[in-house]
């Protein structure tokens, strides 16, 4: 583990579920309700420092969560993407995007087009009740 992780030390925000070893935090970002991340537990900068097993139930957890956000959020498209180049601990970005949304169709970190649409965000209770459905 690095000097500093700032995903090791804390939660990295609002969590809605949780496992052993895994964890989904919802992004309080603005414009976009229903931004989650999933977060690996331990300290992995890369895919492919996982075991298979690993991968395979990390990938489950991702499409679980898009899952539900495109039930209870109904986006246009849902993006999925991992980076990790400013904080180097192996998680998953999961963000319902709507055509109105302030950067469509470019990514949501990218400079902004408009104002966008004010959505709600459906209650943490909820999300978190549909994800454990979806991932037992």
């Amino acid at each position: 583990m690095p000097a500093r992780c700032a995903l090791c030390e804390g939660d990295g925000e609002i969590v809605v579920w949780r496992d052993a070893h895994y964890r989904v935090v919802r992004a309080e970002i603005e414009g976009y309700p229903g931004f989650l991340r999933v977060v690996l537990g331990r300290h992995v900068a890369e895919m492919t420092d996982l075991q298979p097993s690993e991968r395979d139930r990390l990938m489950h957890v991702v499409f679980a969560v898009e899952q539900g956000l495109r039930e209870l959020y109904r986006p246009d498209k849902v993006n999925l993407a991992s980076f990790g180049n400013q904080v180097p601990h192996l998680h998953w970005h999961v963000i319902p995007r709507y055509r109105d949304d302030p950067h469509f169709p470019e990514p949501a970190w990218g400079a902004a087009r408009r104002n966008g649409a004010a959505r709600a965000e459906v209650p943490d209770t909820r999300l978190a009740a549909r994800l454990t459905e979806l991932l037992g």
